[in-house]
């Protein structure tokens, strides 16, 4: 019996030096991936002659960005997943920001603070999320994606961002609750490195891979799948060059009938992603959208559009409305030149029967496509993908 206690005992203790050793060896890989502190010095960074000090600022180790500076980029990084933070505090009052997932100039994620709004808690637009897509910032496709934050004039500012796949919460100086939450992060990069942009000095950069709170690793829910009012099958056309002064009417730069098509949907909150299809626009472009509408009947109908940053409409060959969201001008359209449902509205005298309807839409300023949204789909069918 004693011998049965004796093998009982021993293997008893086994197990638990064996479980010790391996909550340990969890713990250490835990602690190896735990927290990763980036160092502010010149050879661990990519940047332009003299548009970035490495200096010691208020105590600690820190990259003082200049005027212009451009990206500035971490070297041998590559983050796809986790937490970042650090501290930045603006020396100029303009943008400044952290990329991630960076793969060059043309494609990353881009989370920034609009420094104008220093002590202004109430700011719609202190801070903002927008990829980067063909080179190009979408701040003005995406305003759901910009919210109040009190930045602090002349003081360190504490940013976390916790990117989980899709998904991604932004933290502005130790506030429990989150600035931004971004249901889907809209660029087409999954992994990088980091990169500062904006004069700044920024200190105290800490990675954390793999660190996501619990925050989903899926897309959150887009509500506009459920409202199907929203015009989602298009056809379209390549993009042709329209020089400024010009108009599509005027030039009479209409598609025959041999002209290519291209089929394109939707992207969540309705959006025509022109932007994603064909990259920046260095001098102002156009393209045609087609879609079909069947009617029962002659009738009315009221339709929600948001664009950026022109547009013709035609119905059945004829014109119906043009307009104009240009950010900065006379005829920018709320909220703020922003690409968005609240930009305007117009009627369709829809006959019975198939309606062509025809979007001329040109752009030469940041992201470019349209939203569109019937008030009611009563006596009327949509073109189905």
């Amino acid at each position: 019996m004693k011998a049965i206690y004796l093998f009982l005992g021993l293997c008893l203790t086994s197990m638990v030096v064996f479980a010790q050793s391996e909550s340990k060896s969890r713990s250490g890989v835990s602690k190896q991936r735990k927290s990763i502190s980036i160092p502010m010095q010149a050879d661990r960074w990519e940047f332009a002659p003299q548009k970035a000090e490495f200096v010691t600022y208020k105590n600690v180790q820190g990259m003082k960005l200049l005027p212009k500076s451009g990206p500035v980029v971490l070297k041998d990084f590559i983050f796809s997943d986790g937490t970042i933070e650090f501290d930045v505090e603006q020396t100029e009052s303009t943008f400044v920001g952290v990329y991630f997932r960076w793969q060059n100039a043309m494609e990353s994620e881009f989370v920034y603070l609009r420094a104008q709004r220093v002590n202004n808690a109430k700011a719609i637009d202190a801070i903002q999320y927008a990829p980067i897509i063909g080179g190009v910032n979408m701040w003005d496709m995406l305003p759901l994606f910009q919210g109040p934050a009190l930045i602090k004039e002349k003081e360190w500012n504490h940013i976390k961002l916790v990117v989980s796949e899709l998904q991604m919460r932004v933290y502005v100086n130790n506030n429990a609750h989150s600035t931004l939450e971004i249901p889907r992060l809209e660029g087409n990069t999954k992994q990088g490195t980091i990169a500062f942009e904006g004069p700044a000095v920024y200190a105290n950069l800490i990675v954390k891979p793999g660190e996501i709170e619990g925050l989903s690793t899926t897309e959150g829910i887009d509500l506009t799948n459920h409202d199907s009012r929203y015009i989602r099958s298009w056809a379209v056309t390549k993009p042709d060059s329209l020089p400024m002064g010009r108009e599509l009417l005027n030039v009479k730069a209409f598609p025959t009938k041999e002209t290519s098509w291209e089929s394109i949907q939707s992207e969540r909150q309705g959006l025509v992603n022109l932007t994603r299809m064909y990259g920046k626009s260095d001098s102002r472009r156009y393209v045609w959208l087609k879609t079909t509408i069947k009617a029962k009947s002659d009738l009315i109908r009221q339709v929600r559009m948001g664009f950026s940053d022109e547009v013709w409409v035609m119905l059945n060959g004829n014109p119906v409305y043009v307009d104009k969201n240009l950010y900065g001008a006379i005829l920018m359209k709320p909220p703020f030149g922003r690409c968005s449902i609240e930009n305007t509205s117009f009627t369709l005298p829809l006959k019975a029967g198939d309606n062509e309807l025809l979007i001329g839409v040109a752009n030469s300023f940041y992201g470019w496509g349209v939203i569109a949204r019937f008030d009611n789909l009563d006596d009327i069918e949509l073109a189905e993908k």
